[in-house]
């Protein structure tokens, strides 16, 4: 039975953290709720909390102090007045955008889960995050939803621990992380838009890491304590990892090396692994037409352990070489964080990090990538869901993202 949050339970909420009490939630917002402490485990969260008396359009979070896992999440919207939400969780993973909800009319239902997760790993382990990510609501001790859009329309919210879902981990670097703040973003938090309340997705990546250091922080370890078979582990380095200049480092030894050590360890687990190549920087050659190779021999490295260990593989880089080059010299801009001076403060041209729209169509790549690979997961795409052509981008122009309120100009690490 699911368990109804009521003002006559505040008084043993205020005693003992929600999470210990139920592993299942329903908030109807609404009836007025607190705002967020850990005492009593949930409430508005992070900006002022709405006033559900009047159609707002300001976003909102909503927080519930929840243990590691994935959580089905079924959220009712609709209201007195039209609406239109835009549903992400945690570091700003987009769920569902740009729902419409008519005024008095049917309300709509959005469904999908949320992998939580903290550095914790065991009684003597823990993920060493980097100071950067001490903030993030990727890393913190409960689960977090945020409402944003022209006019979010928000009726209630259902949360319920689910162990049975298979779970897609991310690996990678800046292009693949949760990237906490505007306007930077990465395939790996708009993916979740595309899959169904059937599966989860937990994102491990974080900006500036290599295959190698990404395992020395022991990410991969925080992901193998859960990992279990029918799960997915993706994994895309190379951005950083043609950095290093330690003896042996290099794409043809110990790249390749790492990425062995990966396919052992997950197939240890009786998991799946796939492998991304490295996305594209924007680097066009002398005729502003071709996008030139800045990743060496690191595409082809990974290309030739995943020949010889059987891996599948989604070529991103030729997928993104043909995305840049499509939209063109200019265009292509418009897909990472170039912005003018009177948007940010301060110019922005970066040719490696992606924006909201590009990470969007990056994330469709992947997602064809699964499709061309025939890999079983993708049977929990959404219904709404169409193929994608890189060379057939969607139009920036038309491209609709409610932008979050947390603002940071700080290029991530890596490039």
């Amino acid at each position: 039975m699911v368990m109804k949050i009521k003002k006559s339970l505040l008084a043993i909420f205020a005693l003992m953290p929600l999470s210990t009490l139920a592993q299942q939630f329903d908030f109807d917002l609404t009836q007025s709720q607190p705002v967020y402490n850990d005492s009593i485990g949930y409430g508005y969260d992070i900006l002022p909390a709405p006033d559900m008396r009047h159609p707002s359009t300001e976003p909102f979070y909503f927080s519930v102090k929840v243990p590691d896992g994935n959580y089905s999440v079924r959220v009712v919207l609709g209201g007195v007045k039209n609406g239109n939400t835009t549903v992400r969780a945690e570091g700003r993973r987009l769920m569902m955008d740009n729902i419409l909800t008519p005024k008095k009319k049917d309300q709509v239902v959005v469904e999908f889960v949320v992998n939580k997760r903290s550095p914790q790993i065991d009684d003597n382990n823990r993920v060493r995050i980097k100071d950067r990510e001490r903030g993030y609501l990727a890393w913190d001790n409960r689960l977090t939803l945020e409402f944003n859009g022209p006019q979010p329309a928000v009726r209630s919210i259902h949360i319920e621990r689910n162990d049975s879902v298979p779970t897609i981990y991310l690996c990678g670097n800046s292009t693949v992380v949760d990237q906490n703040n505007e306007p930077w973003a990465s395939w790996g938090q708009m993916i979740t838009r595309w899959f169904g309340p059937q599966v989860a997705i937990s994102n491990h990546a974080e900006s500036g890491l290599t295959a190698r250091t990404f395992r020395g922080a022991n990410r991969l370890d925080k992901i193998l304590s859960t990992l279990r078979p029918g799960d997915y582990v993706f994994v895309e380095f190379g951005h950083n990892d043609e950095k290093e200049h330690r003896p042996g480092d290099g794409a043809w030894y110990h790249y390749q090396y790492e990425l062995k050590t990966f396919v052992d360890l997950v197939r240890g687990k009786g998991a799946e692994i796939v492998f991304c190549t490295p996305t594209q920087r924007r680097q066009f050659e002398a005729d502003n037409r071709t996008i030139r190779n800045t990743h060496g021999d690191f595409p082809a490295a990974m290309k030739d352990v995943a020949q010889r260990e059987n891996v599948p593989l989604i070529d991103l880089n030729q997928m993104t070489k043909v995305f840049f080059e499509t939209l063109g010299f200019e265009d292509s801009k418009r897909a990472l964080v170039h912005y003018p001076e009177s948007m940010y403060g301060r110019p922005l041209a970066d040719n490696t990090h992606f924006n909201p729209y590009g990470a969007y169509e990056v994330a469709k790549c992947v997602v064809m990538g699964m499709k061309q690979l025939n890999l079983p997961i993708v049977q929990y795409l959404r219904p709404e869901w169409q193929d994608f052509d890189p060379a057939q981008p969607d139009d920036w122009r038309t491209f609709q993202w409610a932008p979050a309120r947390n603002i940071e100009i700080v290029t991530p690490d890596g490039n």
